[in-house]
């Protein structure tokens, strides 16, 4: 089979633009380990798209490097790879709809996508429509609102659960990481929140473990991969994710029990997809859901032996083998 790889950020994403340090980190070590994770497979023939200034910075183990200059069309390129390969396999960020238009390419050319289909990425690609969605199954979710002016700030005590005294964040409704995620205490910074749009949520800031789970998804099943503890600090009123502490403790019921609930809720779901959670004294919320690899993959096969990408490959025709071959928790430093 041969797989195009593009992790939007190394990979072209920026060729005629400054590369976003804040990204560039985080989308090497994803890039890495899904060439090192294919690289073991048999009868896989990798291409990996890179950023003209990646070249070099990547190991990519015998897979066909396609540069991208910063006189390339990076989306007529990707295309034309893509018609080229048998499959594809996107690493993007939601914003801007960018990794909802990839996936749509692949399927509008009638490839194999290795990630969840377009009209999922549509619904978890944005932060309100998962709110909604998840609220309608009777998931267990962080209160949400789309943000319209300051003034919703001093009126949000419709969202006290267990929320700091006064605290909430505001952050895009599309938005990768913790980019543009402010904390906002009271009616302060009000005239940072006046100049947001519609694109823009507020939720309540609540204390609580903040734990990732790995997963994987078809066609209304999912299985847990592992569990993971996401460490962040707080600069500025906003958070920064420091490291992740992938495989952190067992995979538990309740977890697996999680994992069902929103692969009926979403049946769409398919191939790896991580799940943030907010857990607090009283319950476990659901933040956000990235129907693509997340940064917690990049420790899974040192954590656990568990191959994803084999995993992910033996999902086009049956169920995945997760046999472990080691079990002890990862530090993935971001």
């Amino acid at each position: 089979m041969k797989i195009l790889v593009f992790e939007y950020i190394t990979g072209g994403g920026f060729n005629k633009q400054e590369l976003p340090d804040s990204l560039v980190r985080e989308g090497r070590l994803m890039l890495q380990a899904l060439l090192d994770n294919l690289a073991v497979i048999n009868d896989i023939e990798a291409i990996v798209m890179l950023d003209w200034r990646i070249d070099g910075l990547v190991n990519t183990q015998g897979a066909a490097s396609a540069i991208i200059g910063a006189e390339h069309d990076t989306t007529t390129e990707f295309s034309r790879l893509a018609e080229q390969c048998d499959a594809t396999w996107p690493i993007a960020p939601e914003f801007d709809n960018i990794l909802q238009i990839l996936c749509q390419t692949i399927q509008s050319l009638d490839k194999k996508l290795l990630t969840s289909p377009a009209n999922v990425v549509a619904i978890t690609g944005n932060k309100f429509s998962t709110y909604q969605h998840l609220r309608q199954h009777r998931i267990a979710t962080v209160s949400t609102r789309i943000l319209t002016n300051g003034a919703d700030i001093v009126d949000l005590n419709y969202a006290n659960q267990n929320a700091n005294l006064h605290e909430w964040i505001i952050k895009p409704v599309d938005g990768a990481g913790c980019n543009d995620s402010h904390i906002i205490t009271g009616t302060q910074n009000l005239e940072l929140i006046s100049l947001r749009s519609d694109n823009y949520i507020v939720q309540p800031h609540l204390d609580g473990r903040k734990t990732s789970l790995s997963c994987l998804f078809k066609e209304g099943q999912g299985w847990l991969l592992c569990t993971n503890f996401q460490q962040f600090n707080v600069i500025n009123s906003q958070y920064q994710l420091s490291s992740i502490i992938v495989n952190d403790q067992p995979v538990t019921t309740a977890y697996q029990d999680l994992v069902d609930r929103i692969a009926r809720a979403l049946p769409q779901l398919w191939g790896y997809v991580g799940i943030d959670l907010i857990e607090t004294t009283e319950q476990t919320l659901v933040l956000e859901i990235n129907p693509r690899l997340t940064t917690s993959f990049v420790g899974i096969y040192a954590a656990t032996g568990i191959n994803v990408c084999r995993c992910v490959l033996q999902l086009l025709s049956g169920e995945p083998d997760m046999t472990t071959t080691c079990n002890q928790p990862i530090t993935i430093t971001t």
